[in-house]
């Protein structure tokens, strides 16, 4: 079997307030994989392209001869967002192929599933504690046991007196209405200080958080490790850290409790599972970040089904997701992610509906809120 074409799909599908970049690769036995590279919808497209020509030709089932063969195609730019989504995609796609060719999903050729469901949580979002507490109880009522939501409502470094005071308003009345038995994980998405982060953690130790996400920027781990030392409350961040060689310092100097990559920006599925196995030495906690289209969804979820330090998996079943699938998007259950079971990822691309619906310009400053839907309910998203 031979690759034989490399193909990227930028969309904005109807409902969505962003662009989704897919990647098609062909082969000459007419088996066809998915992957996704969601980010930047014409920069990475431009590269998903570029690094296909380089592979044209070869074995899709050397998955890591070309990982490699791609990380190291660009000297200066190794390692970088754009980078690593192009390869990403790529990556995804070619276990899709390895999956289908032999007839068994994802997990099978990972070690094979040690789990039959994987946790997810609701959201907690609100603009007030409120219209939180609706949010919180609309999940809790279709049987979730977990809920993440970023209470703040500044942007930038540093906070104010009153988002302070809104934010822990939110949280304190949605503990209160869940009761003790519901986890409740707090994300910042970085836009704290390091003393900052500090004093809110100590306010929100009494609320019991599951792990506190994000609560300064990524980039430095000293930082963060001022936090973690100072509060009693678990951290957790990887969302916009890419490959293994960015998790290294974190892991050693046990920062973090949780690490977060994403499959379609961090390496892809196999970078996952080796990300995943780093953390476990440290007892760290798994818990891919997960925002963005079908295939991110079910490219976690394989990794998660045969990872033994997975904790908690982030995602749900966009409204969108409908106009650019074909068949249906396999859903939640009780607070749960069932086990996929087809051959490869498990979803196939409706190429005519993402041709239909182009990649647009986004107005997005500071994060946008995509509206996702957990069981039956739509819920507002913080990314």
């Amino acid at each position: 079997m031979k690759i034989t074409k490399i193909e990227s799909f930028a969309t904005m599908p109807p409902n969505a307030r962003s662009n989704y970049v897919f990647v098609k690769v062909s082969t000459d036995e007419g088996i066809v994989g998915w992957g996704e590279s969601s980010i930047g919808a014409t920069s990475v497209a431009g590269v998903i392209e570029e690094f296909g020509e380089s592979i044209l030709g070869k074995d899709p089932f050397r998955i890591e001869e070309h990982w490699q063969h791609m990380y190291h195609l660009h000297h200066n730019i190794r390692g970088g967002a754009i980078q690593m989504a192009a390869i990403s995609g790529i990556e995804i796609a070619l276990w899709d192929i390895k999956g289908k060719a032999l007839g068994v999903p994802v997990y099978e050729l990972l070690g094979g599933a040690m789990r039959d469901k994987m946790w997810a949580y609701g959201r907690f979002d609100g603009v007030d504690p409120d219209d939180a507490v609706r949010n919180a109880t609309s999940f809790t009522a279709q049987g979730y046991t977990a809920l993440k939501g970023d209470p703040f409502g500044h942007q930038g470094l540093y906070t104010t007196a009153e988002s302070e005071r809104d934010a822990l308003a939110k949280v304190a009345a949605v503990r209160e209405a869940v009761g003790d038995d519901v986890e409740l994980l707090i994300e910042v998405h970085g836009r704290l200080t390091p003393s900052e982060a500090i004093r809110v953690g100590d306010a929100l130790e009494q609320y019991r958080p599951f792990f506190f996400e994000e609560p300064v920027p990524p980039q430095n781990v000293d930082a963060m490790l001022k936090v973690a030392n100072a509060i009693n409350i678990p951290l957790a961040t990887g969302e916009r850290i890419y490959t293994k060689w960015g998790f290294k310092e974190l892991l050693e100097k046990q920062v973090v409790a949780v690490v977060q990559p994403d499959v379609c920006h961090a390496g892809g599925i196999s970078e996952l599972k080796k990300i995943a196995a780093m953390a476990e030495t440290y007892y760290v906690g798994f818990a891919p970040h997960n925002p963005y289209g079908p295939i991110n969804t079910l490219a976690a979820l394989h990794v998660d089904a045969c990872t033994p330090n997975f904790l908690i998996q982030e995602g749900g079943h966009a409204p969108w997701y409908n106009s650019v699938i074909i068949g249906e998007f396999p859903g939640q259950n009780d607070g749960y992610f069932d086990l996929p079971t087809s051959p490869g990822i498990g979803i196939e691309m409706d190429e005519d509906a993402m041709k239909n619906y182009p990649a647009g310009s986004v107005d997005n400053p500071g994060g946008y809120r995509g509206r996702y839907t957990f069981g039956s309910k739509q819920q507002s998203h913080w990314v």
